[in-house]
C-alpha cells in the first residue's frame, strides 16, 4: 500500500491549517490507518529536519533549499521504513511562503517544487490549500493571537528580503493575494492532486467535512483509502 502525505497548507495565517490536521489525521486513524501528524512547529524538533533547524538558527533566519528538498526526502524515507501509511502535515511542504520571503523567484521556487516532487517518491502528495480572504484570515490571526501578533508578523515579512514592501496588515493581504497565485501557478505543474477549498464563507466544522469528504472521494476510505484512481491536478471545489 504506497504512503499518502497530505500536505495542508493555507494562504494567510488565519485559515485553519492546524485544526483541519488534526480532524485529518483523526479521520485516518479511525479508518484504520498508521498517521504521523507534522505539527508546524516539529519542524525545529524532528531529527529529518535537524539540518532545516540548524541552518534557520545559524543567524541567517533562513535556509537553502537543498537542505529543505534533503530533509523532506529523509522524513519520507524514515516514515515509509516505519510503516506509516499516511503521513499529514502542516505548513510544511512545499515552503512556498518562505522561499518567498527569503528572495527566491518564480524560477527557483519551481525548481524547488520540482525537486521536493521527486525527492518525496513514491508518496504519493495531496495538497491541500486552504484559500480565504488575506483580510478576514488576518483578522482571525489578530483577534486569537492578540494585536502585538499583528505587530510581529508585519515585521517579521517587513524585514525579510522577499516581503519588504509590506509595512501594514492591509500590504500583508496584498502579499498574500499574490502569493496564492503564485503557489497555484507552481502546484498546477507538479503531478500532485491538489484539493483547494475555499474557506470564507464556512467555519472550521464545514471545512473539515468538505476536505474529508473530498479526500474519501480521491483517497478511498478506511484501510482501502489508496484505492482511488483519481488523476493529479488541481481540483477546485
Amino acid at each position: 500500500m504506497e504512503q499518502q502525505w497530505i500536505a495542508v497548507v493555507g494562504n494567510s495565517p488565519g485559515v485553519g491549517k492546524s485544526t483541519l490536521c488534526r480532524a485529518v489525521a483523526r479521520w485516518f486513524t479511525d479508518g484504520g490507518a498508521t498517521v504521523d501528524h507534522f505539527e508546524e512547529a516539529d519542524v525545529l524538533t524532528r531529527p529529518a529536519f535537524r539540518a532545516v533547524a540548524d541552518e534557520f538558527a545559524g543567524g541567517h533566519g533562513s535556509v537553502r533549499p537543498r537542505t529543505l528538498v534533503d530533509a523532506s526526502r529523509a522524513y519520507a524515507e524514515e516514515t515509509r521504513a516505519a510503516g506509516v501509511d499516511v503521513l499529514v502535515t502542516d505548513a510544511l511542504i512545499p515552503f512556498i511562503p518562505s522561499l518567498v520571503a527569503w528572495g527566491h523567484d518564480e524560477r527557483a521556487i519551481a525548481q524547488v517544487v520540482a525537486g521536493l516532487e521527486a525527492a518525496v517518491e513514491p508518496t504519493r502528495v495531496t495538497v491541500v490549500y486552504l484559500r480565504d480572504v488575506p483580510e478576514k484570515a488576518l483578522g482571525r490571526a489578530i483577534e486569537r493571537e492578540g494585536p502585538q501578533w499583528a505587530e510581529w508578523y508585519v515585521g517579521k515579512l517587513g524585514n525579510s528580503p522577499g516581503t519588504r514592501a509590506v509595512k501594514d496588515v492591509a500590504s500583508a493581504a496584498d502579499h498574500h493575494r499574490a502569493e496564492t497565485e503564485l503557489t497555484l501557478r507552481l502546484l498546477a505543474t507538479t503531478r500532485w492532486n491538489v484539493l483547494v477549498a475555499d474557506v470564507a464563507e464556512q467555519d472550521a466544522e464545514e471545512t473539515a467535512r468538505q476536505v474529508i469528504g473530498r479526500l474519501h472521494d480521491l483517497l478511498g476510505g478506511g484501510r482501502g483509502y489508496a484505492s482511488g484512481d483519481a488523476q493529479p491536478g488541481v481540483v477546485d471545489p
